[in-house]
Protein backbone atom coordinates (compact mmCIF):
# COMPACT_ATOMS: atom_id res chain seq x y z
CA UNK A 1 0.00 0.00 0.00
CA UNK A 2 1.48 3.35 -0.99
CA UNK A 3 1.54 6.41 1.23
CA UNK A 4 -1.48 8.02 -0.43
CA UNK A 5 -3.56 4.90 0.19
CA UNK A 6 -2.33 4.73 3.78
CA UNK A 7 -3.64 8.24 4.35
CA UNK A 8 -7.06 7.20 3.05
CA UNK A 9 -7.21 4.15 5.29
CA UNK A 10 -6.04 6.12 8.34
CA UNK A 11 -8.54 8.91 7.80
CA UNK A 12 -11.39 6.45 7.37
CA UNK A 13 -10.39 4.62 10.54
CA UNK A 14 -10.13 7.84 12.58
CA UNK A 15 -13.48 9.24 11.47
CA UNK A 16 -15.35 5.95 11.36
CA UNK A 17 -17.67 7.47 8.78
CA UNK A 18 -17.22 5.33 5.71
CA UNK A 19 -18.98 2.00 6.04
CA UNK A 20 -21.34 1.59 3.10
CA UNK A 21 -20.32 1.00 -0.49
CA UNK A 22 -21.88 3.35 -3.02
CA UNK A 23 -21.98 3.75 -6.77
CA UNK A 24 -20.47 6.98 -8.08
CA UNK A 25 -20.87 8.41 -11.55
CA UNK A 26 -17.96 10.76 -12.14
CA UNK A 27 -17.86 13.39 -14.87
CA UNK A 28 -14.27 14.34 -15.61
CA UNK A 29 -13.02 10.99 -14.28
CA UNK A 30 -10.06 11.04 -16.67
CA UNK A 31 -8.90 14.44 -15.44
CA UNK A 32 -6.44 15.23 -12.68
CA UNK A 33 -8.91 15.52 -9.78
CA UNK A 34 -11.32 12.92 -11.13
CA UNK A 35 -8.69 10.24 -11.61
CA UNK A 36 -7.31 10.68 -8.10
CA UNK A 37 -10.81 10.56 -6.62
CA UNK A 38 -11.53 7.37 -8.58
CA UNK A 39 -8.55 5.66 -6.95
CA UNK A 40 -9.72 6.65 -3.46
CA UNK A 41 -13.30 5.47 -4.00
CA UNK A 42 -12.26 2.15 -5.50
CA UNK A 43 -9.82 1.60 -2.63
CA UNK A 44 -12.77 2.10 -0.28
CA UNK A 45 -14.74 -0.60 -2.09
CA UNK A 46 -17.07 1.74 -3.95
CA UNK A 47 -18.14 1.31 -7.56
CA UNK A 48 -16.99 4.06 -9.91
CA UNK A 49 -18.54 4.63 -13.33
CA UNK A 50 -16.66 7.03 -15.58
CA UNK A 51 -19.16 9.22 -17.39
CA UNK A 52 -18.82 9.50 -21.16
CA UNK A 53 -21.35 12.20 -22.06
CA UNK A 54 -20.54 15.88 -22.30
CA UNK A 55 -22.18 18.01 -19.63
CA UNK A 56 -23.68 20.50 -22.08
CA UNK A 57 -25.60 17.68 -23.83
CA UNK A 58 -28.48 17.47 -21.38
CA UNK A 59 -30.32 14.52 -22.94
CA UNK A 60 -27.15 12.42 -23.07
CA UNK A 61 -26.35 13.25 -19.45
CA UNK A 62 -29.85 12.31 -18.32
CA UNK A 63 -29.73 8.99 -20.18
CA UNK A 64 -26.34 8.15 -18.69
CA UNK A 65 -27.49 8.93 -15.16
CA UNK A 66 -30.63 6.84 -15.60
CA UNK A 67 -28.60 3.92 -16.96
CA UNK A 68 -26.04 4.07 -14.14
CA UNK A 69 -28.53 4.62 -11.27
CA UNK A 70 -25.75 6.08 -9.08
CA UNK A 71 -26.01 6.88 -5.40
CA UNK A 72 -23.90 9.97 -6.00
CA UNK A 73 -22.81 12.00 -9.01
CA UNK A 74 -19.54 13.93 -9.06
CA UNK A 75 -18.61 16.84 -11.30
CA UNK A 76 -14.84 17.03 -11.65
CA UNK A 77 -15.12 18.40 -15.18
CA UNK A 78 -15.00 21.98 -16.41
CA UNK A 79 -12.78 24.37 -18.31
CA UNK A 80 -9.73 25.97 -16.73
CA UNK A 81 -7.81 26.59 -19.94
CA UNK A 82 -4.45 25.50 -21.30
CA UNK A 83 -1.82 26.46 -20.44
CA UNK A 84 -3.75 28.63 -17.94
CA UNK A 85 -6.99 30.52 -17.38
CA UNK A 86 -6.02 33.21 -19.91
CA UNK A 87 -7.37 30.75 -22.51
CA UNK A 88 -10.87 31.50 -21.24
CA UNK A 89 -10.53 35.17 -22.23
CA UNK A 90 -10.55 34.16 -25.91
CA UNK A 91 -12.95 31.21 -25.59
CA UNK A 92 -15.84 32.69 -23.66
CA UNK A 93 -18.61 30.64 -25.22
CA UNK A 94 -16.78 27.35 -24.59
CA UNK A 95 -16.11 28.44 -21.01
CA UNK A 96 -19.77 29.28 -20.36
CA UNK A 97 -20.89 26.04 -21.97
CA UNK A 98 -18.72 23.91 -19.70
CA UNK A 99 -18.52 25.92 -16.49
CA UNK A 100 -22.11 27.15 -16.25
CA UNK A 101 -24.49 25.40 -18.64
CA UNK A 102 -22.92 21.96 -18.21
CA UNK A 103 -22.64 22.09 -14.44
CA UNK A 104 -26.20 23.40 -14.09
CA UNK A 105 -27.49 20.65 -16.37
CA UNK A 106 -25.94 18.09 -14.07
CA UNK A 107 -27.21 19.70 -10.87
CA UNK A 108 -30.72 20.06 -12.26
CA UNK A 109 -30.93 16.50 -13.61
CA UNK A 110 -29.70 15.13 -10.29
CA UNK A 111 -32.16 17.32 -8.39
CA UNK A 112 -35.07 16.01 -10.44
CA UNK A 113 -34.00 12.45 -9.57
CA UNK A 114 -33.18 13.14 -5.91
CA UNK A 115 -29.50 12.22 -6.39
CA UNK A 116 -26.70 13.75 -4.35
CA UNK A 117 -24.18 15.67 -6.44
CA UNK A 118 -20.72 16.92 -5.55
CA UNK A 119 -19.21 19.75 -7.55
CA UNK A 120 -15.50 20.51 -7.41
CA UNK A 121 -15.45 24.26 -7.83
CA UNK A 122 -13.00 27.04 -7.06
CA UNK A 123 -12.36 29.59 -4.36
CA UNK A 124 -10.62 31.90 -6.84
CA UNK A 125 -13.60 34.24 -6.73
CA UNK A 126 -12.32 36.53 -3.98
CA UNK A 127 -9.44 38.94 -3.57
CA UNK A 128 -7.97 40.57 -0.48
CA UNK A 129 -9.78 43.75 0.53
CA UNK A 130 -9.91 46.17 3.44
CA UNK A 131 -11.76 43.75 5.71
CA UNK A 132 -9.92 40.64 4.51
CA UNK A 133 -6.38 41.96 4.34
CA UNK A 134 -3.16 40.02 3.76
CA UNK A 135 -1.94 38.19 6.90
CA UNK A 136 -4.98 39.33 8.90
CA UNK A 137 -6.18 35.78 9.47
CA UNK A 138 -9.67 36.87 8.42
CA UNK A 139 -10.77 34.63 5.58
CA UNK A 140 -13.76 34.86 3.29
CA UNK A 141 -16.62 32.70 4.53
CA UNK A 142 -18.93 30.61 2.40
CA UNK A 143 -21.72 33.16 2.88
CA UNK A 144 -19.81 36.16 1.53
CA UNK A 145 -20.43 37.35 -2.00
CA UNK A 146 -17.54 36.96 -4.49
CA UNK A 147 -15.60 40.19 -5.02
CA UNK A 148 -13.19 39.13 -7.78
CA UNK A 149 -14.03 39.21 -11.48
CA UNK A 150 -10.59 39.91 -12.89
CA UNK A 151 -10.69 36.85 -15.13
CA UNK A 152 -13.46 35.40 -17.27
CA UNK A 153 -12.82 32.01 -15.66
CA UNK A 154 -13.48 33.40 -12.19
CA UNK A 155 -16.50 35.32 -13.44
CA UNK A 156 -18.16 32.12 -14.69
CA UNK A 157 -17.31 30.32 -11.47
CA UNK A 158 -18.86 33.13 -9.41
CA UNK A 159 -22.06 32.82 -11.43
CA UNK A 160 -22.10 29.05 -10.96
CA UNK A 161 -21.41 29.41 -7.24
CA UNK A 162 -24.51 31.56 -6.86
CA UNK A 163 -26.75 29.33 -8.98
CA UNK A 164 -25.71 26.04 -7.36
CA UNK A 165 -26.69 27.52 -4.01
CA UNK A 166 -30.33 27.04 -5.05
CA UNK A 167 -29.95 23.27 -5.42
CA UNK A 168 -30.37 21.53 -2.04
CA UNK A 169 -28.87 18.28 -3.36
CA UNK A 170 -25.46 19.79 -4.21
CA UNK A 171 -22.21 19.75 -2.23
CA UNK A 172 -20.00 22.49 -3.69
CA UNK A 173 -16.33 22.13 -2.71
CA UNK A 174 -14.25 25.23 -3.48
CA UNK A 175 -10.62 24.28 -4.15
CA UNK A 176 -7.77 26.78 -4.49
CA UNK A 177 -4.39 26.34 -6.13
CA UNK A 178 -4.52 22.54 -5.72
CA UNK A 179 -1.26 20.72 -4.96
CA UNK A 180 -0.41 17.03 -5.39
CA UNK A 181 2.38 14.81 -4.09
CA UNK A 182 3.81 14.49 -7.58
CA UNK A 183 4.94 17.10 -10.07
CA UNK A 184 1.81 16.81 -12.20
CA UNK A 185 1.50 19.70 -14.65
CA UNK A 186 -1.68 20.93 -12.96
CA UNK A 187 -0.14 21.05 -9.48
CA UNK A 188 0.58 24.55 -8.17
CA UNK A 189 4.17 23.57 -7.31
CA UNK A 190 4.90 22.48 -10.86
CA UNK A 191 3.44 25.69 -12.23
CA UNK A 192 5.45 28.10 -10.13
CA UNK A 193 8.80 26.31 -10.47
CA UNK A 194 8.42 26.80 -14.21
CA UNK A 195 7.89 30.56 -14.01
CA UNK A 196 10.74 33.01 -14.57
CA UNK A 197 9.36 35.21 -11.81
CA UNK A 198 6.68 34.72 -9.15
CA UNK A 199 4.67 36.99 -6.92
CA UNK A 200 5.02 36.47 -3.18
CA UNK A 201 1.52 36.60 -1.70
CA UNK A 202 0.07 34.35 1.04
CA UNK A 203 -2.87 32.31 -0.25
CA UNK A 204 -5.25 29.59 0.79
CA UNK A 205 -4.36 26.36 -1.01
CA UNK A 206 -5.63 22.79 -1.29
CA UNK A 207 -3.34 19.81 -0.67
CA UNK A 208 -5.09 16.94 -2.40
CA UNK A 209 -3.51 14.32 -0.13
CA UNK A 210 -5.50 15.81 2.75
CA UNK A 211 -8.63 16.99 1.00
CA UNK A 212 -9.70 14.33 -1.49
CA UNK A 213 -10.15 11.68 1.24
CA UNK A 214 -12.11 14.31 3.17
CA UNK A 215 -14.39 14.79 0.17
CA UNK A 216 -15.28 11.10 0.33
CA UNK A 217 -16.25 11.49 4.00
CA UNK A 218 -18.47 14.43 3.09
CA UNK A 219 -20.09 12.62 0.17
CA UNK A 220 -20.74 9.55 2.29
CA UNK A 221 -22.43 11.74 4.89
CA UNK A 222 -24.46 13.39 2.09
CA UNK A 223 -23.43 16.88 3.12
CA UNK A 224 -24.69 19.71 0.95
CA UNK A 225 -24.02 23.40 0.52
CA UNK A 226 -20.84 25.38 -0.09
CA UNK A 227 -17.56 24.55 1.64
CA UNK A 228 -14.23 26.32 1.32
CA UNK A 229 -12.16 23.25 0.46
CA UNK A 230 -8.66 24.33 1.48
CA UNK A 231 -6.18 23.62 4.25
CA UNK A 232 -6.43 26.06 7.18
CA UNK A 233 -4.21 29.11 7.00
CA UNK A 234 -2.14 30.52 4.16
CA UNK A 235 1.25 29.98 2.58
CA UNK A 236 3.18 32.20 0.17
CA UNK A 237 4.80 31.38 -3.15
CA UNK A 238 8.24 32.00 -1.65
CA UNK A 239 7.60 29.68 1.27
CA UNK A 240 6.67 26.86 -1.09
CA UNK A 241 9.68 27.46 -3.32
CA UNK A 242 11.99 27.58 -0.30
CA UNK A 243 10.65 24.15 0.76
CA UNK A 244 11.11 22.88 -2.80
CA UNK A 245 14.73 24.07 -2.69
CA UNK A 246 15.31 22.50 0.72
CA UNK A 247 13.79 19.09 -0.01
CA UNK A 248 13.87 18.57 -3.78
CA UNK A 249 16.38 20.71 -5.67
CA UNK A 250 19.03 22.68 -3.73
CA UNK A 251 20.22 24.31 -6.97
CA UNK A 252 16.81 25.83 -7.71
CA UNK A 253 16.57 29.62 -7.70
CA UNK A 254 13.73 32.05 -8.28
CA UNK A 255 13.00 35.75 -8.55
CA UNK A 256 10.03 37.83 -7.48
CA UNK A 257 7.99 40.55 -9.07
CA UNK A 258 4.93 42.50 -7.94
CA UNK A 259 1.28 41.72 -8.61
CA UNK A 260 1.12 44.86 -10.75
CA UNK A 261 4.07 43.64 -12.82
CA UNK A 262 2.45 40.22 -13.17
CA UNK A 263 -0.78 41.78 -14.41
CA UNK A 264 1.11 43.43 -17.26
CA UNK A 265 2.13 40.09 -18.80
CA UNK A 266 -1.22 38.28 -18.38
CA UNK A 267 -4.49 38.61 -20.24
CA UNK A 268 -6.42 38.34 -16.99
CA UNK A 269 -5.75 39.04 -13.35
CA UNK A 270 -5.24 36.32 -10.72
CA UNK A 271 -7.11 35.93 -7.47
CA UNK A 272 -5.24 36.11 -4.14
CA UNK A 273 -7.14 35.44 -0.94
CA UNK A 274 -7.57 33.57 2.32
CA UNK A 275 -10.66 31.41 2.78
CA UNK A 276 -12.21 30.70 6.15
CA UNK A 277 -12.19 26.97 7.03
CA UNK A 278 -14.39 26.98 10.14
CA UNK A 279 -17.25 25.24 8.36
CA UNK A 280 -15.00 22.65 6.73
CA UNK A 281 -13.27 21.76 10.00
CA UNK A 282 -16.64 21.27 11.66
CA UNK A 283 -17.31 18.56 9.07
CA UNK A 284 -13.81 17.02 8.89
CA UNK A 285 -11.61 18.05 11.79
CA UNK A 286 -8.41 16.24 10.76
CA UNK A 287 -7.30 18.52 7.92
CA UNK A 288 -3.87 19.96 8.87
CA UNK A 289 -2.79 23.60 8.47
CA UNK A 290 -1.31 24.38 5.07
CA UNK A 291 2.23 25.12 6.27
CA UNK A 292 2.41 21.87 8.20
CA UNK A 293 0.86 19.99 5.31
CA UNK A 294 3.37 21.35 2.79
CA UNK A 295 6.34 20.19 4.87
CA UNK A 296 4.85 16.70 5.06
CA UNK A 297 4.12 16.76 1.32
CA UNK A 298 7.75 17.42 0.45
CA UNK A 299 8.90 14.73 2.87
CA UNK A 300 6.58 12.27 1.11
CA UNK A 301 8.00 13.33 -2.23
CA UNK A 302 11.53 12.63 -1.01
CA UNK A 303 10.49 9.24 0.39
CA UNK A 304 8.85 8.40 -2.94
CA UNK A 305 12.03 9.20 -4.84
CA UNK A 306 10.78 12.45 -6.36
CA UNK A 307 13.98 14.26 -5.36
Amino acid sequence: MNRFMLNIATLIMLLGSIVQADTYLIFGAKGWIGSKLTVILEQNGDTVIKAQSRLENRQDVAKEIDAASPDCVVNAAGVTGRPNVDWCEDHKQETVRANIIGALNLADICYMRNIHMTNFGTGCIYEYDEHHSVNSGIGFTEEEKPNFDGSYYSKTKSMLNELLHDYPNVLNLRLRMPISDDLHERSFITKIIGYKKVINVPNSMSVLYDLLPASVIMMKNRLTGIYNFVNPGTISHNEILDLYTEYIDPSFTYANFSVAEQDLILKSKRSNNELDTTKLLSAVSTIPPIKESMVQLFKRMVAAGKK
